[in-house]
């Protein structure tokens, strides 16, 4: 019976199948991500063996007491200072391609004595030999290096050998990269380069780092630099390939949805159609528990099929979607742990299914033998209301009325097709409004920078007062330069809510010159006015109107809060002042320069590199690429997958939707043909209804992507240090995508319904 059933009806078994597979795939995958991505960061930072604390310093520095603070300190296991020589990008030459226009603070090591070590692509610490230079891994992914090509550093040949893993900097979202040199090379480099330290701790505790972090602070250590944490190396190598896993996760949630929805479709439809059979099996004596088992044992197969397909699917896909995980951090020590979860997440689905279908099969108890028998089909519950009568109709044509009324009248029985609709509407619209927003030029003003064409970087040296004169005189020449306004970065000391100091970075100048958006608040106007990042905010438990103490070699001082802004640079802690204080160090110089011709950036940016040697020009777009271009990419992979998700979605509710209204319809169907409605008119009035339902779930769909959809994507950005997300959206989305549904339905409703025609007027006719 189960096989005769399943040849019978090949359309219904296959649907309920593929949205079975498609559960399992979409549960199964983001197991295996998730447990894999955690896997390899682990891996990545047991090998390495990652410092617990790191202190970034540019500037003097004194070893001794250091050491004396560490071996003083009870909870530090290990310590070392590694060296960081800087060099411009424009002393770097890769093969053919120059780092001129690269944005990151490309530093020289030598290989660390005791932790925090660079590894192989096996994940081996590197010995180079003189001449040899392992890379940063990233640019082998974009393409700028490759084995055997020869390397020019600052007029020095070397051999690129291989690629080098670094847990601290592997990140496109980390600022800074670390090449790998022999100490004999790495000595030759050091008049080239700004030196910079990286002061590293290994703890006991990991419990205590925030203690640690406050006495380090306390003792007046060097501190000119950003300060990091093994937390904040894991959650930075994790972000970019966890946002795609974060927006799976939501589109397979809202999939598991849809799938027990249309499992109920299926089912429903497939009840229908067996109305007659049901009735005559209860009329013969078969027990209600053997009616059921022929049921449960026919989807049961079709469920274990399913998720048996749906686990190999999530494995097959599973490899292209790691590809990224693998070469930036190795392979996982969890990865059996992936497959297990995997297979039980598999699993979980079937008893789901299993035990959703003997939930629904409870109204066989409701079928009555003789009605069945008689009929067909099931008796509606509740007569039709007529809401406008076709009589009075004089807008509309026949059979568009005649649809339009079916749905208004039995909004119930529509209601579940609308809800998949607007679901897999919302499904399309989130992840590409989102990766249209990233993408967009105007995402700089989440970057902590208003509208400008260039930044020109200049770090700390023993020349830097030569230096900056000469960066001032060039852009006060220059004619290409519409306007430019110079900010210095420098560390303070603020204090907190409970008393204790954490260091702050200060952005000094005039930020009225190329204004961003706050969200609250407004720019500092005022010498006593300061503006903060989000997550400074929510650090110091600061609002608008607040004051917050600073404290430099002045002594302390009160400023009060202007505003509260996003960035996402500096871990997305940064704050704005326009007071000056030459007793802070300074962390870092830039220019913020607007130009007269923004088709000249790319020449003018080349031409102040020449003048400019020891400064980094970058362009604000291609600063926005190189930062955040690997999540971008990470995030138009999970829009992809959610349109093909969504549009299969749609066209396999819209054919079992009409499937079923033909099935329950046709006592009507039979009516409206015996009083001269043709296949055709039949036709046009199922397509109207699918129109009417796609059109209300289109538009349901759109608002709450802009309102709910919104707010879930501004949530995962919050952990960038973005706050206030607004989409911006593309003409495609909201025009291309509803004539992609469109089609899509148009498709389903001309094969669902192709079998009304073939409805026997004699014998569905209700007495």
């Amino acid at each position: 019976m189960i096989r005769n059933d399943l040849l019978r009806n090949k359309l219904i078994s296959i649907t309920m199948m593929l949205f079975i597979t498609a559960m399992t795939t979409l549960v199964s995958l983001v197991a295996i991500l998730t447990i894999n991505l955690i896997g390899s960061i682990d891996t990545l930072t047991k090998q390495a063996e990652v410092p617990d604390f790191l202190q970034m310093h540019n500037g003097d520095i004194d070893t001794e007491r250091l050491q004396s603070f560490a071996a003083a300190h009870e909870n530090v296991k290990d310590f070392q200072v590694l060296d960081f020589l800087n060099i411009t990008g424009a002393k770097i030459q890769l093969g053919e391609n120059s780092l001129m226009d690269n944005i990151q603070d490309n530093g020289f090591s030598t290989q660390s004595p005791k932790f925090d070590y660079l590894l192989d692509l096996d994940g081996q610490p590197i010995q180079p030999t003189e001449g040899e230079l392992y890379v940063p891994i990233g640019y082998m992914k974009e393409g700028i290096a490759q084995i055997g090509d020869e390397a020019k550093i600052a007029g020095k040949a070397f051999q690129i050998v291989g690629f080098l893993r670094d847990a601290q900097m592997n990140s496109p979202l980390a600022s800074s990269k670390r090449f790998l040199v022999h100490e004999k090379d790495y000595q030759e480099l050091v008049s080239e380069g700004t030196l910079e330290y990286l002061i590293e701790f290994q703890l006991k505790a990991l419990s205590k780092t925030n203690e640690f972090e406050t006495a380090y602070a306390d003792a007046g250590l060097e501190a000119n630099g950003p300060t990091l944490t093994s937390g904040l190396f894991k959650i930075i190598n994790g972000l970019s390939d966890g946002i795609m896993i974060a927006m799976i996760l939501l589109v397979g949630f809202l999939i598991v949805i849809i799938a027990f929805m249309c499992i109920r479709f299926t089912l429903l439809t497939k009840i229908e159609e067996d109305y007659r059979e049901i009735g005559t099996m209860k009329a013969i004596g078969l027990p209600l528990t053997d009616i059921k088992k022929i049921y449960v044992a026919k989807y049961a197969l079709l469920a274990l099929v399913g998720c048996l397909i749906g686990l190999l699917l999530s494995f097959t896909f599973s490899g292209p979607l790691l590809e990224n995980i693998r070469l930036y951090m190795g392979e996982s020590d969890y990865a059996s742990w992936s497959i297990l979860l995997a297979i039980f997440g598999s699993m979980v689905v079937f008893l789901l299914v299993i035990g959703y279908i003997h939930f629904l099969l409870r109204r066989f108890r409701k079928i009555s033998a003789a009605s069945a028998i008689r009929t067909g089909s099931p008796e509606e519950k509740n007569a039709r209301k007529n809401y406008f009568f076709l009589s009075k109709n004089r807008v509309l044509p026949t059979n568009v009325f005649i649809g339009i009324k079916d749905v208004l009248s039995r909004k119930k029985l529509y209601a579940t097709m609308l809800i998949v609709l607007l679901l897999s509407c919302f499904i399309m619209v989130v992840p590409w409004n989102t990766y249209q927003t990233v993408s967009s030029p105007t995402f700089t003003k989440y970057l902590g920078f208003g509208d400008m064409d260039l930044m020109v970087s200049m770090y700390q040296s023993d020349e830097h007062v030569d230096n900056e004169q000469q960066v001032v005189n060039y852009l006060n020449e220059s004619e290409s330069i519409e306007q430019f306004v110079q900010i210095t970065s420098k560390s303070f000391k603020a204090k907190k809510e409970d008393g204790s100091e954490e260091k702050i970075v200060i952005e000094l100048g005039d930020h009225n010159a190329f204004p961003i958006e706050y969200h609250a608040g407004k720019a500092p106007e005022q010498p006593n006015e300061i503006a903060l990042s989000s997550m400074n905010a929510t650090e110091f438990e600061k609002q608008v109107g607040d004051t917050i103490e600073i404290i430099s070699d002045n002594g302390t001082e009160t400023f009060v809060v202007s505003g509260i802004y996003s960035n996402i640079l500096n871990g997305g802690k940064t704050a704005k002042a326009i007071s000056s204080d030459e007793s802070a160090p300074t962390m870092r110089l830039n220019y913020y320069i607007k130009l007269n011709d923004t088709s000249q950036i790319a020449g003018t940016a080349k031409e102040m590199s020449e003048a400019l040697p020891f400064v980094k020009v970058t362009d604000a777009d291609n600063h926005k690429q190189q930062v955040f271009g690997a999540t971008i990419a990470s995030i138009k992979t999970a829009a992809n997958v959610s349109l093909i998700v969504a549009l299969f979605i749609t066209g396999l509710v819209s054919l079992l939707f009409m499937k079923l209204l033909v099935a329950k319809d046709r006592p009507a169907i039979a009516m409206l043909k015996a009083i001269g409605f043709t296949n055709q008119d039949l036709s046009k009035q199922y397509t109207t209804r699918g129109m009417f339902i796609l059109i209300i779930g289109v538009a349901g769909g759109s608002i709450l992507a802009n309102t709910f959809g919104e707010s879930i994507a501004g949530m995962v950005m919050a952990s960038f240090g973005i706050e206030a997300l607004t989409f911006v959206s593309h003409p495609i989305i909201y025009l291309g995508f509803p004539v992609l549904m469109l089609l899509v339905t148009l498709l389903a409703t001309k094969i669902g319904t192709s079998q009304a025609g073939k409805i026997a007027i004699a014998e569905n006719i209700k007495e």
